[in-house]
């Protein structure tokens, strides 16, 4: 079980998002928790740790963090 954190500027953005949209994006961000590599997640370039996951028209961008057993939304 990992912990999931949501930076200060990701909390700002779902604050902004319509009401839809955020009913439908916290609930994935939650099983990040249980499972942080889900089926259509993808590595992003350049990085070690950085993955992303597509929500509808939405993307949510997060790092995993192995040692610590964290998730952390960007």
């Amino acid at each position: 079980m990992y912990e999931v954190y949501v930076e200060r500027a990701a909390e700002n953005d779902l604050k902004h998002l319509p009401t839809t949209a955020f009913h439908r994006i916290i609930p994935e961000i939650k099983t990040l928790a249980e499972n942080p590599r889900p089926s259509g997640c993808r590595k992003l370039t350049g990085s070690k740790n950085d993955w992303r996951i597509r929500i509808g028209e939405y993307r949510v961008f997060y790092e995993i963090d192995e040692k610590t057993k964290a998730v952390r939304i960007m």
